[in-house]
């Protein structure tokens, strides 16, 4: 969550280059102090082995909303998406899954490191565990939707997609279109951020977390689609069983989500402000999970203790002791990767550890209705998780 209150949030979102979350940014708008915006790769990076017993399967998807002009570019006709689907998957089946394009890794790079000569393949290098168009495992499976963070790439959450899709889900890892650094389309084009990026819109960042609930839920209609689903394996889908996830922005986006989509039934918020807040009457009983660094003696972030009160079903709200914002996504990994200093007490590999196990529990109790004692309390294995009263 932002580590300061929401209206002083507000006044930084134009300062800071990232994310609406005002803590720290999960890649330096310039290097920290003892490090060049030049330094080499210190070796390949690779991603977190998946912790489930499947393989996993990746394929995108291209979807365009006829119905809906995109929100931030209108000359651009309608609102386009760009979609990675992980899937559990059939052993030795597929080829490697890149973790991006060069185009949205340049840019990546060039936006969030002044003067970078980090070269491309450091970003495009980075070494997945999913196969791209391996065959799918047979089953029907509950749906995660994952949003990143604004001017974040989808990419930052790709440990967690691959691991939700090893344990068993179908995860939806969704790029909102002029939202993020670039996002690449299957003609070639990577369309880059536009001005809500750096200048939020007049009702404020709840606008974009709204819009992004109609994204979400554009998705959630071609992928259950029964007569036309957009992806060819959208059989594996459990309509019954959908939850979403995020990371900054896109974590708050599950509050929108959750309260407009009654098809969505659980949501994730880690280290988002939520600017559309809970409403006052609750998210009609949805489970909802908060997971975030620890506030600075004396800082709040009202909309987590004003939606912490409003919330009407199970919930928990987590603390991780020594994270920071890129704690729980890729990020704080390939910045380690790449020659940087590690910004925070426990390490990337750690802090993609717990994100990855709570955010598992967390969707095994709800829509698999699995026991997770995990969830119950603080424990010696976690002891870095602490539970807000």
């Amino acid at each position: 969550m932002n580590g300061i209150n929401r209206t002083a949030a507000a006044a930084l979102l134009l300062a800071l280059p990232l994310s609406v979350a005002v803590s720290a940014p999960a890649l330096a708008a310039s290097p920290p102090p003892a490090v060049s915006a030049t330094a080499p790769a210190a070796s390949r990076i690779d991603l977190p082995r998946p912790t489930g017993p499947n393989a996993v399967g990746r394929q995108l998807l291209h979807l365009v909303d006829q119905d809906r002009p995109d929100p931030w570019v209108p000359s651009a006709g309608p609102r386009q998406l760009m979609v990675s689907m992980y899937y559990p998957a059939v052993p030795g089946t597929g080829g490697p899954a890149p973790y991006t394009t060069p185009e949205a890794a340049r840019l990546m790079l060039d936006g969030h490191l002044p003067g970078n000569t980090v070269p491309t393949e450091a970003v495009t290098g980075v070494g997945t565990w999913s196969r791209s168009d391996a065959l799918p495992r047979h089953g029907r499976f509950p749906l995660v939707l994952l949003s990143p963070g604004l001017k974040m790439p989808r990419t930052e959450l790709t440990s967690l997609a691959e691991d939700l899709a090893s344990r068993g889900y179908v995860v939806a890892l969704v790029d909102h279109t002029y939202e993020n650094t670039g996002t690449t389309f299957p003609d070639g084009q990577t369309l880059t951020c536009a001005a809500i990026c750096f200048t939020p819109p007049p009702d404020g960042p709840a606008v974009i977390e709204a819009s992004r609930a109609k994204d979400m839920s554009f998705v959630v209609d071609r992928l259950t689609d029964r007569s036309h689903p957009a992806w060819r394996y959208a059989h594996l889908i459990d309509t019954h069983r959908i939850g979403i996830a995020g990371h900054s922005l896109g974590g708050a986006t599950a509050v929108p989500a959750l309260a407009t989509d009654a098809r969505i039934r659980a949501g994730v918020d880690l280290d988002g402000t939520m600017y559309y807040p809970v409403p006052a009457g609750g998210l009609g009983g949805k489970p909802f999970m908060m997971m975030g660094h620890p506030l600075p003696a004396g800082q709040v972030d009202t909309s987590w203790t004003d939606g912490w009160a409003a919330l009407d079903g199970w919930k928990r709200w987590l603390t991780v002791a020594g994270s920071d914002h890129g704690t729980f996504t890729d990020d704080n990994l390939l910045l380690a990767g790449l020659g940087y200093p590690n910004p925070t007490s426990i390490t990337p590999e750690r802090g993609i550890d717990l994100t990855r196990e709570y955010v598992a529990a967390f969707f095994d109790l709800q829509l698999k209705g699995i026991p997770q004692p995990i969830l119950d309390g603080p424990t010696p294995a976690n002891p870095e998780v602490s539970f807000h009263p």
